[in-house]
C-alpha cells in the first residue's frame, strides 16, 4: 500500500493529480453532499439506499441506482481503510460542492478515529481567471501547490462536524449563522454556505439562483446547452459549484414546472444526464411565455 492517500473531488481533478508526479494513491469522492437525504457524519445503510435513489432521480436516470449504491459503499470502505496510510491529503476547491464534501469527509475521519489529515484548499491560481476549480489546472501546476498543504487542526475537525450536520439536516438557521462568521476555522465555509442559501427557492418565483440564471440565459436567446452553460458561467460568481449535470437538471426542472417555463426539443424530452447515448448538441431550449411568473417577478408591473 502506498503511504499517501490523496482524496479529491471530480474525475478531472483526480486524473490530473495522477499525472502530477506527486507520489501516492489518488481517490476521487463522488456525491452531491449539499442536498438530498442523509444523516450527519458516517452514513447508515438506510442513508446510502436513500442517496442512491436521490442521485438516480437527480441524474434523470443517467446513473443506475445499483451502480450508485456500489460506488457509495466502496468509497466509505476506502475511507475506513484510510488509517492504513501514513498520510491523507485532501485536495478541494473553495466552492459549495467541494466544501460540503470536505466537511463530510473530515466528519467521517473523526468518526473513524483518524486524527490526522492534511488539507489543500485552492481558491485561486495565478493567471487562471476566473478560477473555478482544480480541474482547470495542469498537472505541473497542481504539483506546485503540494508544499502549501497544512495539517487539519482540531478546531477544523470540530467545525467540520457542525457544518456537515447543517448540510445533512438542511438547517437554514444554522446556515445563516455560518454565513455570518468572520473567523471560521475553515475560512471558505461562509462563502460556500452563502451560495447554498442563494439556491433556496425564492418566495415569489420558487427558483434558486442557478435556475434563475439559466432562465435568464434562455430568455436572452441562448438555445443550445453549450450557449446556456457559457452564459450562466459568465453570470455566476466564481468559484462555480455546478457542472453540466447540475445545470441540465435545473433546465429540466424549468420544463417540468406547471405551467412550463421552457420547451426542450431534440432526441428526448429532457436534457441527457451523465453518461447517455444522446447527443446534447442536438437539443434546443426555448423560453415559453408565463404571465403569472412574470407578474411574480415584477409585482409592480413596471
Amino acid at each position: 500500500m502506498s503511504n499517501t492517500l490523496h482524496i479529491t473531488s471530480g474525475d478531472c481533478a483526480g486524473g490530473l493529480l495522477s499525472k502530477s508526479g506527486i507520489s501516492g494513491e489518488v481517490f476521487v469522492w463522488h456525491d452531491i453532499l449539499y442536498e438530498g437525504p442523509r444523516n450527519p457524519g458516517w452514513p447508515e445503510d438506510e442513508t446510502l439506499q436513500a442517496r442512491a435513489r436521490f442521485l438516480e432521480e437527480t441524474t434523470a436516470g443517467g446513473l443506475d441506482r445499483d451502480f450508485i449504491l456500489r460506488t457509495l459503499e466502496n468509497q466509505y470502505r476506502k475511507l475506513a481503510a484510510a488509517a492504513g496510510y501514513e498520510r491523507i491529503v485532501l485536495w478541494f476547491d473553495a466552492c459549495l460542492f467541494d466544501q460540503a464534501m470536505l466537511v463530510h469527509i473530515l466528519a467521517c475521519l473523526r468518526h473513524l478515529g483518524i486524527p490526522k489529515a492534511e488539507l489543500l484548499c485552492v481558491a485561486a491560481f495565478p493567471g487562471v481567471v476566473p478560477f473555478n476549480g482544480l480541474g482547470q489546472l495542469q498537472p505541473l501546476q497542481l504539483a506546485s501547490l503540494y508544499g502549501n498543504r497544512h495539517p487539519v487542526t482540531e478546531a477544523q475537525f470540530r467545525f467540520a462536524k457542525v457544518v456537515d450536520g447543517a448540510f445533512a439536516t438542511q438547517d437554514l438557521g444554522r446556515f445563516e449563522e455560518l454565513a455570518a462568521l468572520t473567523d471560521a476555522p475553515l475560512p471558505w465555509i461562509p462563502a460556500a454556505v452563502t451560495r447554498w442559501l442563494q439556491e433556496q427557492p425564492d418566495p415569489a418565483t420558487g427558483m434558486g439562483k442557478l435556475e434563475s440564471l439559466a432562465l435568464e440565459a434562455i430568455r436572452s436567446g441562448c438555445e443550445t446547452p453549450a450557449a446556456i452553460s457559457a452564459a450562466v458561467a459568465a453570470a455566476e460568481t466564481p468559484p462555480q459549484y455546478w457542472g453540466d449535470i447540475t445545470l441540465w437538471g435545473k433546465i429540466n426542472s424549468l420544463a417540468e414546472r406547471n405551467p412550463p417555463l421552457v420547451r426542450i426539443s431534440g432526441p428526448a424530452i429532457k436534457l441527457p444526464q451523465w453518461q447517455s447515448g444522446l447527443d446534447w448538441k442536438e437539443f434546443r431550449i426555448q423560453a415559453l411565455p408565463n404571465p403569472s411568473w412574470e407578474r411574480s417577478e415584477n409585482p409592480s408591473g413596471s
